[in-house]
């Protein structure tokens, strides 16, 4: 075993035992290395390590503390926690009636001259009522996708998991917001892909954090969510989108634009529509019908179905027919339109809970979004609270989970906005840069949780910030 991962070792005995408690201070770099007596470049990679197996958090001028709570995982916001009584990680948002609304598209189905068909595999292309019901559902003002260029998978990860492994070779680059959706990170690590942290401001990706990131070292991809940005409930206007859209094209940059929260935004055309030939559009019904039952749409560049529907079929990431034929019926009869009516109005009454119980408190959050980044009240760091918050029953993510530092594990980034709950508006003001320090931030996500729930949840969490950690 190399000797940096034998003192590694060490370190995470001492952590385990208590020796080391939650929140302490490790020594620098440069004294870890002193006092051991070996090369700084080994002491750095002994402290790489254990930010790795998510034992202690490094923070950009501030330090490298032992961890208050286990560093969540992708696959934690991924899969339902039984732990916590309020779950403010899962973010999941369910209608009144929403059972009620999908189940009588699903009866014929069960029939078996019609459960046989369904059952089978279906194809990446999905059918020709597929991609017209897709292309409609997807469609907004000033653009409407082609059909012959849509592709399905199982859900809207996958898509991303697949359009990226058709796009970047392992070891290439791929330019990510600052802060970005936790998943992304373990689908890079998974396909040894380097993520590069881009620079963010009040409207999102900054155009010119991307053209710098790539004279750099050239980046094989950007990956960016510009509507309702998850955490930062952040939306590019139209004059960002076309600067972005002009930067990619110059760079002759392939871009993946997540828009699987736009249900909820009004009318701004995606990505896509300023630069068709460079853009993957991500999307699905995950958040819009139901995380169950499913279905993931790719609307991909001309000449780019070949490839991206390869590596669908090959990572095993096609739709199921039986989803995609209900997806059809769905959409067809209505039902996906009445529950994004449904859901929009339930993201609002859910805002107006954050805006009453942490008013005074600084909150970046759209009126439109189902979730909310609170930067929290000095003393408080985000690892810190979110382990005060599950010992009261309530999960939540704490801000490092996303961030992404460039070529390692390690956790770095800034403040999103500069915003007071209460205000009605998404707020704005400083910028997150790729460098500066992990954010004592926290993401509260609104849907999961009954509204009752919610409003008790917001109520210990306002008087546990105001308290001494």
């Amino acid at each position: 075993m190399d000797d940096y991962r034998r003192l590694a070792d060490r370190i995470a005995d001492d952590i385990a035992l208590g020796r080391l408690r939650p929140g302490e201070r490790l020594p620098t770099q440069r004294a870890f290395a002193r006092r051991r007596g070996i090369a700084g470049s080994t002491a750095g990679r002994v402290y790489g390590e254990l930010v790795r197996r998510g034992l202690v958090v490094g923070e950009v001028g501030r330090g490298t503390f032992v961890r208050a709570a286990p560093v969540p995982s992708g696959r934690a916001l991924a899969e339902p926690a039984t732990t916590a009584p309020v779950n403010m990680e899962l973010n999941y948002p369910s209608a009144p009636g929403q059972s009620e609304l999908l189940a009588p598209a699903l009866a014929p189905l069960l029939r078996p001259d019609l459960l046989t068909e369904v059952l089978r595999p279906a194809p990446v292309a999905g059918t020709a009522p597929a991609r017209e019901a897709a292309a409609g559902l997807l469609a907004t003002a000033g653009w409407r996708p082609d059909p012959s260029r849509l592709l399905f998978a199982g859900n809207a990860r996958q898509a991303i998991a697949a359009t990226l492994a058709s796009l970047v070779r392992p070891g290439g680059r791929v330019g990510v917001e600052a802060l970005t959706y936790p998943l992304v990170k373990e689908i890079a690590e998974r396909l040894g892909i380097v993520l590069v942290p881009l620079a963010m401001d009040e409207e999102g990706l900054r155009p010119d954090a991307v053209a710098s990131a790539h004279r750099s070292a050239p980046l094989s991809a950007v990956y960016v969510q510009p509507t309702l940005h998850n955490p930062t409930s952040v939306t590019a206007g139209h004059g960002r989108r076309r600067e972005l859209a002009e930067v990619v094209r110059q760079l002759d940059l392939p871009v993946v634009e997540d828009r699987i929260w736009s249900f909820l935004h009004d009318g701004l055309a995606p990505l896509a529509a300023h630069a068709p030939e460079r853009v993957h559009v991500v999307d699905g019904l995950s958040k819009r019908v139901a995380p169950g039952l499913t279905v993931g749409f790719l609307v991909v560049p001309e000449g780019r179905a070949g490839a991206v529907g390869a590596a669908l079929r090959s990572g095993g990431w096609a739709a199921g027919g039986f989803a995609l034929e209900a997806a059809v019926r769905w959409i067809a009869d209505g039902t996906v339109d009445r529950l994004v009516a449904a859901k929009r109005a339930d993201a609002t009454l859910r805002q107006g809970l954050v805006a009453r119980y942490l008013a005074g408190f600084t909150v970046h959050a759209d009126p439109q979004a189902y979730f909310a980044w609170w930067e929290l009240p000095k003393p408080w760091r985000a690892d810190t609270f979110a382990a005060a918050a599950a010992a009261r029953g309530i999960a939540l993510t704490p801000g490092p989970a996303f961030t992404t530092a460039a070529g390692s594990g390690t956790a770095r980034s800034g403040t999103a906005r500069s915003g007071t709950a209460g205000s009605g508006t998404a707020a704005s003001g400083a910028s997150v840069s790729g460098t500066a320090a992990a954010p004592d931030c926290v993401r509260l996500g609104l849907a999961s949780a009954a509204p009752p729930e919610l409003e008790r949840a917001l109520r210990t969490l306002a008087g546990l910030a105001r308290s001494a950690p």
